[in-house]
C-alpha cells in the first residue's frame, strides 16, 4: 500500500492566521513610502536655512591675534565686547538642504526658511557666492576704515583697486582682484573713471600696460581689449574697479572666512575705540550688526532676527542694529537685550555714550 503524499503546505501554527491580501497589499504601500520617504530626505529642496552664526569681538581676538590690529600709531586701551553678529546659511549653493531639514527649521523660533531665488541665481555656484562674499567683506572694512578716520579727524588715503576679474576676459590671470593700478601706459590713475575712459577711450584691439602694486612692488603688466559684450565698438578688459581707503598707518584685520557686508559697522566702532581714549563699551558687552558707506551711513542687513538670538546667546545686553529693520525685528527680541535703532556711526556712538551714562536710549517707534 502506498504512503500519503507528504502535504506541501506549511504546517497550521494554532493562533497564527497568514496575511490576506489586503494585509499584503497595504505592507507592500507601506514599504514603498518608506523608500520614498527616504529618497525624499536625500533630495535637495529649493530653500535657504538661517541660523544664528558665532560672534566676534572686534576689539578683542582671534586665534590670539587682534581681530582689529593698528600699528605705527597712538592707539587706548579698550575693555568689554563690540561683537560683530554672522548667520550660518544651509543649502544650495552652499550645502544640500533635504525636506526634513527644512521643516525642523520651519518650526524654530531662531531661525528662518527662505525660497532660494531671494538669496542666489538659479545658475549660481558656491564660489561665486565665496567671491562675491569676500569682496563685499573687503569693502566693509575699507569703507569702516573712512567711517572711523571721518570721526576721529585723522588723513584719509584713497587707492584705486581692483574689485574684481571676469572670468573669461582679456584681464582674468593677468590682473588680480585686490591690486592697485598705480598707472596705465605711464599715465597715473587717480580715480576710477580714469580706468574707464582710457579704456574706452581706445581702440578695440589696443594693448594697454597697466602699472599694478602687487606684494609691495609696482608691476608692468600688457592687456589687450576685446569688444564689450553690449557694445562692440567699445573696448573692455574685464575687471571691476573702485575705491580703497586706508589710514597713514597700517590698519589690519585679521578674521578670516567670514564674507558679506553686514559687519561694517561694528569695525568701524572698534577702530574708533582704539584710536580715541573714550571706552566706548565701558566694559560692558555690546553687539550689533549693520552696513556702512565711507560717510558713516548705516544700512540694512539679512537675518537681524537670527543676529539678535546670536548676540543674546553670546552674553551681549546691548544690540545696535539698522533704524530700517524695526518693524522687523519687532516681537523676537531676546529678554535681557536692548536693542538700538541707529542711522549713522555718529548714532551708535551716541547710542553708547547714553548707554553708558544710564540715559534714554533711541528706540523703535511704536506700531
Amino acid at each position: 500500500m502506498d504512503a500519503p503524499a507528504p502535504d506541501p503546505s506549511p504546517p497550521h501554527i494554532p493562533g497564527r492566521r497568514r496575511p490576506g491580501r489586503r494585509a499584503r497589499v497595504a505592507i507592500l504601500a507601506g514599504l514603498v513610502l518608506a523608500v520614498l520617504l527616504a529618497i525624499a530626505a536625500l533630495l535637495p529642496v529649493p530653500f535657504i536655512v538661517l541660523s544664528p552664526g558665532p560672534t566676534f569681538n572686534t576689539i578683542g581676538e582671534v586665534d590670539g591675534a587682534p581681530l582689529v590690529e593698528i600699528s605705527e600709531t597712538t592707539t587706548y586701551p579698550v575693555t568689554g565686547a563690540l561683537d560683530m553678529t554672522t548667520i550660518r546659511e544651509e543649502g544650495e549653493p552652499r550645502s544640500p538642504l533635504t525636506v526634513f531639514g527644512a521643516l525642523a527649521a520651519w518650526v524654530d523660533p531662531n531661525r528662518a526658511v527662505l525660497p532660494r531665488e531671494l538669496l542666489y541665481r538659479d545658475d549660481q555656484t558656491t564660489d561665486e557666492v565665496q567671491q562675491r562674499n569676500a569682496v563685499l567683506f573687503s569693502t566693509s572694512q575699507s569703507n569702516a576704515i573712512a567711517a572711523a578716520l571721518n570721526i576721529v579727524g585723522e588723513e584719509l588715503i584713497e587707492d584705486v583697486v581692483v574689485t574684481a576679474v571676469i572670468e573669461g576676459t582679456p584681464a582674468f590671470g593677468v590682473i588680480e582682484a585686490g591690486e592697485r593700478i598705480l598707472a596705465i601706459n605711464g599715465d597715473e590713475v587717480r580715480s576710477p573713471t580714469d580706468v574707464a575712459e582710457d579704456v574706452r577711450g581706445e581702440p578695440v584691439g589696443s594693448t594697454f600696460v597697466f602699472t599694478v602694486e602687487r606684494e609691495g612692488q609696482a608691476v608692468d603688466v600688457e592687456v589687450v581689449s576685446e569688444p564689450k559684450p553690449d557694445e562692440p565698438d567699445v573696448g573692455y578688459v574685464g575687471i571691476n574697479v573702485g575705491i580703497n581707503y586706508r589710514a597713514e598707518f597700517p590698519i589690519t584685520f585679521t578674521l578670516q572666512d567670514i564674507g558679506g557686508p553686514s559687519a561694517g559697522m561694528m569695525f568701524a566702532l572698534a577702530i574708533v575705540d582704539k584710536l580715541t581714549p573714550e571706552d566706548l563699551t565701558g566694559g560692558g558687552h555690546v553687539a550689533g550688526s549693520g552696513t556702512i558707506d565711507p560717510a558713516g551711513a548705516v544700512g540694512a542687513i539679512g537675518g537681524i532676527r537670527q543676529k539678535l538670538a546670536g548676540a543674546r546667546g553670546a552674553g551681549a545686553t546691548l544690540f545696535l542694529m539698522p533704524e530700517v529693520h524695526c518693524a522687523e525685528a519687532a516681537g523676537h527680541v531676546p529678554d535681557g537685550l536692548t536693542v538700538v535703532p541707529v542711522a549713522t556711526l555718529a548714532g551708535a556712538l551716541d547710542a553708547l555714550t547714553a548707554w553708558r551714562a544710564q540715559g534714554v536710549l533711541p528706540s523703535c517707534p511704536v506700531s
